[in-house]
């Protein structure tokens, strides 16, 4: 995939109107995988305020409005909004990558479903029951839930992907808390036992799984429920599935499409499963293909896709009035973020080792960075009002257990600098050295994207050299980026700074983000104190709501603290969807699933 151009003339001038627009607003001082809709209704709290040429998620519907009658059958193109091509792992049980999800949404999906306040029902592809010690889930698959090479998932299926999770030479990123808190898994993942002693196949289509302790968390997310095809990998060495073809050129699912092609990392084509459990999709196929950023406005206009992932909101404002489309928004479940590298990933025992020493290691020197940069008007300039300042690491998505009376950490330059004074970063000409007088250089990585990417990051740099710290950029793409930032648990150790994303999922528990035994622990900071929060999140006394609720409020006040990240933007998902297209939507609670998605006309309407 080409980059995209980007004038350096502009660049600079683009840089020094921001600058100056941020400094005339500095004195108000103020982170799987779901791809079909669930039952409910949208969450509506805290969304940004509107004013002048600023846009509010209030402003949007999630849920297409159908005009004129459908036809039978017809097709649709899907555009997957990326400079980069997805990486291909086409498998839920070992994607890493975001673009990936977005690929497998179309043709594989989970056993259960959940409802607006994400908790699991009785909707999918599975039922569930649960024991009255709230330990054990037993899951009954359907009868008429099967793979689209016509066998049917079964039990054995779903115990199989805990095992090859569970394996010690398993090399994706699943095996984290919501596995060893299985009852056997650690002594199955030692090598200690055959089987996994909590896990019981109870007929073809009925399996038990039993926990060590109950927790809230097992009714929203904890329970892993994405089969893996045993009659197609239960041969295969489970250190090379997630590199064979059976997951890289010729997955399969149990979803309303099929994949017919692919191209790697640029496009796929689906055809229509006519065996589909909730009933044969409307459409006949979809195709699915990579969009730069740069170009994602003209195929929309000219009809050469039907709806995006997700629209760049950094070019909303100039194209809100496209006439072929309707937009639909929702609050993300994500947030974007900055991580400083505080330790490495110790892959023998899968735990994160912190090292106090670490360049980075002295929280007053990353609290500062947090104050030297506005976020606030970040929002506002890049996005538009359509990402827009974050506080905590709980995003709003959950509004019941996001602290909204958490200010996180106020812009303020001023002080920034003093606090670097009183740690002693003592300025030597334009920069400051570190306490013990040697030179104190950070390197920082962003990842490349559309026309905002570079600028925002430049504009950190320079927020950051403004308060005396000497901050080196380097733009890197997707799939390398997160190579380098530890997504197999190898940390590059040139770097100390990074700006990334997390989606959180539907599960509010951080554990899998944050906690000693994650992979995705990015930053590599772990503590007692960090333990004992993300523990009692989940345990018996946190099935009291509001007992949780004070729990997680407390650790999002001991992450601002420790500082470890800091949440730089939460963000709408903001998707436009040409006029021709029917029964579709974004965003959890909406009850219009994929088989549903229907046209009105053979072509897409274009752009008058």
């Amino acid at each position: 995939m080409k980059k995209g151009f980007f004038s350096r003339g502009i660049f600079f001038t683009m840089m020094l109107v921001f600058v100056l627009v941020l400094a005339a607003c500095s004195s108000e001082k103020e982170a799987t995988p779901a791809p079909t809709a669930n039952q409910g209704e949208e969450k509506t709290e805290e969304k940004p305020a509107n004013e002048e040429g600023v846009y509010s998620i209030e402003d949007f519907n999630n849920v297409k409005t159908n005009e004129g009658t459908a036809i039978e059958g017809g097709s649709i193109t899907y555009g997957l909004v990326s400079d980069t091509a997805f990486e291909g792992t086409l498998n839920f049980n070992f994607y890493s990558g975001n673009p990936d999800s977005k690929v497998l949404g179309w043709f594989d999906e989970g056993l259960l479903d959940w409802d607006k306040d994400y908790v699991y029902t009785n909707d999918g592809a599975a039922t569930y029951e649960t024991s009255e010690d709230g330990k054990t889930f037993t899951l009954t698959i359907r009868d008429n839930v099967n793979w689209h090479d016509g066998k049917p998932v079964t039990a054995e299926d779903l115990q199989f992907a805990y095992e090859v999770i569970g394996n010690k030479d398993y090399d994706g990123p699943r095996y984290d808390s919501n596995f060893t808190s299985v009852v056997g898994m650690d002594e199955f993942h030692a090598g200690t036992a055959d089987t996994i002693s909590g896990i019981k196949v109870l007929s073809d289509k009925q399996i038990s799984i039993t926990y060590k302790e109950s927790t809230p968390s097992l009714l929203t997310g904890g329970v892993w429920t994405y089969p893996l095809a045993k009659h197609i990998f239960g041969d295969m060495e489970v250190a090379k599935m997630s590199s064979s073809k059976e997951v890289r050129e010729t997955p399969i699912g149990f979803g309303p499409f099929k994949v017919e092609t692919i191209t790697p990392g640029e496009s796929v084509t689906y055809v229509k499963n006519e065996d589909y459990w909730r009933g044969a999709p409307k459409l006949d196929k979809v195709t699915l293909k990579v969009i730069n950023p740069t170009t994602v406005v003209q195929e929309l206009k000219s009809g050469g896709v039907d709806l995006v992932d997700a629209f760049p909101t950094d070019q909303y404002k100039d194209n809100a009035d496209m006439s072929n489309v309707e937009f639909l928004g929702t609050i993300d479940r994500a947030y974007t973020y900055i991580g400083f590298k505080l330790g490495t990933w110790d892959e023998a025992n899968g735990k994160v080792v912190s090292n106090a020493d670490a360049k980075m290691g002295d929280k007053n020197l990353r609290k500062a960075m947090w104050m030297a940069v506005d976020n606030d008007q970040v929002g506002k300039r890049f996005y538009n009002g359509l990402r827009w300042n974050a506080t905590t690491l709980i995003p709003p998505s959950h509004p019941e257990f996001h602290d909204s009376n958490n200010p996180g950490v106020a812009y303020d330059p001023e002080a920034a600098k003093k606090l670097l004074d009183e740690a002693g970063y003592k300025l030597d000409g334009e920069f400051r050295t570190n306490p013990d007088g040697s030179p104190l250089e950070i390197n920082f990585v962003s990842m490349t994207g559309g026309d905002t990417a570079e600028p925002l990051a430049r504009y950190y740099v320079q927020s950051w050299a403004a308060i005396g710290l000497k901050v080196n950029l380097e733009m890197v793409e997707f799939n390398s980026f997160y190579d380098r930032v530890g997504n197999t648990g190898k940390d590059d150790p040139n770097i100390d700074v990074y700006q990334a994303a997390w989606g959180v999922g539907i599960d509010v528990d951080p554990s899998g983000l944050y906690g000693r035994d994650a992979l995705y622990n990015f930053s590599r900071f772990s503590s007692e104190e960090n333990d004992r929060l993300l523990a009692a999140g989940v345990s018996a006394e946190a099935f009291d709501v509001d007992k949780r609720k004070e729990i997680y409020n407390e650790w999002q006040q001991y992450m601002v603290d420790e500082a470890p990240v800091f949440p730089t933007l939460y963000r709408a998902v903001v998707v436009p969807v040409n006029k021709r297209v029917m029964n579709y939507a974004i965003g959890d609670g909406t009850g219009v699933y994929l088989n549903d998605l229907a046209v009105n006309a053979d072509k897409a309407v274009v752009a008058e």
